[in-house]
């Protein structure tokens, strides 16, 4: 009667093993496709990723250079006009010049204010302050209620020094970009 246990025993366990067999096999199988799955789709996420961050990269350099080409422009027209204004041969096309730049500069300002990093905003903010200070003084000087600090000397000045923090300004968006100096 032993043997016959013994057989019984050893003849359900392989007509078990028989019928898990397939059914096993399918599990490893469903496992190995799963794990495949998750390493593509891990793939291609850390893929979108990088193509974002490019993405984003070109729309900050391009924010940056509007910005930068804006703001010069406004300070360069600012200097023009404050000669012009110094000499007494402003013009009605002068003054459009002048707000046609300063509309860019807050077109390119807006926009920057959308990408740009907190430091190269503060940077913006900064230079904005100091050319529609400037502005305000000019104006003034034309009308010939000059404020004090003033003069056509005053203001000249302190475009110039405006060049030094333009170039401030310009190194923040560089560095933002990760343009190395």
């Amino acid at each position: 009667m032993d043997n016959t246990l013994l057989a019984l025993a050893g003849t359900t366990i392989a007509v078990a093993g028989t019928l898990l067999s397939p059914i096993l096999s399918q599990r490893l199988v469903a496992r190995a496709e799963s794990n495949r799955f998750e390493r593509q789709e891990r793939a291609a996420t850390t893929q979108w990723a990088r193509e974002q961050q490019v993405v984003e990269l070109g729309k900050r350099r391009d924010c940056y250079v509007t910005a930068n080409s804006g703001y010069r422009r406004y300070r360069i027209e600012l200097m023009k006009y404050l000669w012009l204004v110094h000499k007494g041969e402003v013009a009605v096309e002068s003054r459009t010049t002048l707000e046609d730049a300063r509309h860019a500069m807050h077109a390119s300002f807006a926009e920057a204010q959308m990408v740009s990093s907190d430091a190269v905003l503060a940077e913006l903010d900064s230079m904005t302050q100091t050319l529609a200070h400037s502005d305000m003084r000019i104006m003034r000087l034309e009308e010939g209620n000059a404020v004090p600090e003033g003069s056509f000397e005053e203001i000249r000045t302190d475009l110039l020094r405006a060049n030094e923090q333009w170039a401030v300004m310009r190194g923040a968006m560089r560095a933002d970009l990760g343009v190395a100096s």
